[in-house]
């Protein structure tokens, strides 16, 4: 793109030509920033149509707008020539056009502006038209269809709420003395370990790089943030038959100064459980071979099923302990004190799935993710997202379908479906997603203000975690905004009573 850059500074008479839906279209060259590759972009819920999503490009967030779209007509799918007009200034946006043709220099007087008026169709806002000699190009005024096709109130962007930060993801949510427990299969069987135990989980690498001469227990090491990460078995480690399955999960835990990696058959849950029910081991445990003794606690949830929450540091033998704290160089991930106070601010957040998109709340907001209830208490009179209440635990809790609140195509029921139980200081929902991914931990720096250009979805996407390393953009939910003043309202005027009373027949 240097002959832009140059063009840029040489003259405003030179002109970047592209071709939409058949027709020849231009932008001066000095509104031109660089012409790049349609990357992968997050897509946002209840947007402007015209926006086809956010890219991560060069570590920044970019709005992608469809050049089609703001022309009033179809989208087509991406082809191999599909390019992006980057343009320039303070807050640049990406045009998004079927085919770049060329980079021309138009002599002074070969522009018509005054036929510009004559040559535009429907949708069209042009400043000017000029002949190559083989077709008429287009020059558009990008401006005004940008300023139509992302057109905003003033009260809306006076309500635009800042991004979120560190401080108010903590507090997000209230203050609560339940515990929270991560859980997991191995097996068939169920274990737990606590939240503030796991700083992330994601999902395993189809392939390990093996480490010769390893224990057993060790199914190798994976890249993880600028070391290598040692993977260890639950199955090994809790004297289980071993297996290698697919789309296994790995939950990333510290334990003093080592971070390692447990692999586990999948993640189940994250719950709030009330202490009183869990219960310490029985002393018989520790007196048993295998993997009794790394349990520490009991959890009885309900319908007599029982939990067990792991110790990390039980799982492993000594000798091997001894290994990952003696920094061997193949094995070793551990966390650099030069560091500390980084780690020690960074985030965590619950990612989840909807429409092939990627969401996230704030770990603090989540109080647990259970499965979807079969059952559902209809409410007469409320809208068409809110599916109902359950009795979860003997409280009444609203659960919206989660599509059909950002305006989605329904889906099906699937097992991987989920229930995440959100609070805030006002309320306490439940949210139908698709799936649920990761726990993510990141910066306070990784998030970033979504452009001004999300339409209706300003209240609730106002921020995104731009993972730069990896081309990822996460778009970040406001818990409190989950709902509009309208439907916190309607949650607020239901009658307890008649609620309990209603719900009693359903059990989670």
């Amino acid at each position: 793109m240097a002959d832009i850059v140059e063009a840029r500074e040489l003259t405003d008479e030179r002109f970047l030509t592209f071709k939409s839906e058949g027709r020849f279209y231009a932008l001066p060259a000095a509104l031109v920033s660089e012409v790049a590759r349609m990357p992968p972009l997050a897509r946002i819920p209840q947007a402007p149509g015209s926006l086809l999503g956010l890219a991560n490009h060069r570590g920044a967030v970019l709005p992608v707008a469809s050049v089609r779209r703001l022309l009033g007509r179809e989208e087509a799918a991406s082809t191999p020539t599909t390019r992006l007009i980057v343009l320039a200034g303070a807050s640049p946006v990406a045009l998004a056009v079927d085919e770049i043709a060329n980079l021309v220099r138009v002599v002074p007087g070969q522009v018509k502006t005054a036929e510009a008026e004559m040559a535009s169709e429907a949708g069209e806002h042009l400043t000017g038209v000029f002949d190559s000699g083989t077709h008429v190009t287009k020059i558009l005024d990008v401006a005004e269809l940008l300023r139509r096709g992302f057109a905003q109130s003033t009260t809306k962007r006076q309500m635009r709420a800042a991004p979120i930060g560190a401080a108010s993801i903590r507090d997000a949510a209230v203050e609560t003395i339940r515990q929270r427990l991560v859980t997991f299969e191995v097996a068939g069987q169920e274990y737990a370990l606590p939240l503030e135990a796991v700083r992330e989980i994601v999902t395993a690498p189809e392939s390990l790089t093996f480490v010769p001469g390893s224990d057993e227990a060790v199914r190798g090491v994976m890249p993880y943030r600028d070391g290598l990460l040692p993977l260890l078995s639950l199955r090994r480690l809790l004297g289980l038959p071993s297996a290698v399955l697919s789309r296994e999960k790995v939950l990333i835990v510290a334990i003093g100064d080592v971070v390692v990696g447990f692999v586990a058959d999948r993640s189940r849950a994250v719950l709030s459980v009330d202490p009183s029910r869990v219960e310490p081991a029985p002393p018989v445990l520790a007196a048993r071979a295998g993997g009794e003794a790394q349990i520490k606690e009991i959890y009885r949830a309900a319908q007599g099923r029982l939990v067990s929450i792991l110790a990390p540091e039980r799982l492993f033998r000594e000798d091997i302990m001894q290994k990952l704290m003696q920094g061997d160089a193949a094995m070793k991930a551990k966390v650099e004190d030069s560091h500390g106070e980084a780690k020690a601010a960074e985030l965590q957040f619950l990612v989840f799935r909807l429409d092939g998109g990627e969401f996230a709340l704030p770990i603090e907001a989540v109080e647990e993710v259970a499965r979807v209830p079969d059952r559902m208490t209809r409410l007469p009179k409320t809208p068409k997202f809110l599916e109902g209440v359950v009795n979860l635990r003997g409280e009444v809790l609203p659960v919206v379908d989660q599509r059909r609140r950002f305006d989605m195509t329904a889906t099906i029921a699937g097992e991987n479906r989920r229930l995440v139980v959100v609070r805030t200081k006002q309320h306490r929902a439940g949210l139908i997603v698709d799936s649920v991914q990761e726990v993510l931990r990141c910066a306070p720096e990784s998030i970033k203000p979504s452009p001004d250009l999300t339409g209706d979805a300003l209240g609730v996407v106002h921020s995104v975690i731009n993972l730069e390393a990896s081309g990822r953009i996460v778009l970040l939910l406001d818990p409190a905004e989950l709902l509009t003043r309208t439907e916190r309202g309607l949650l607020d005027s239901f009658d307890k009573g008649a609620l309990n009373k209603e719900s009693r027949q359903t059990k989670l």
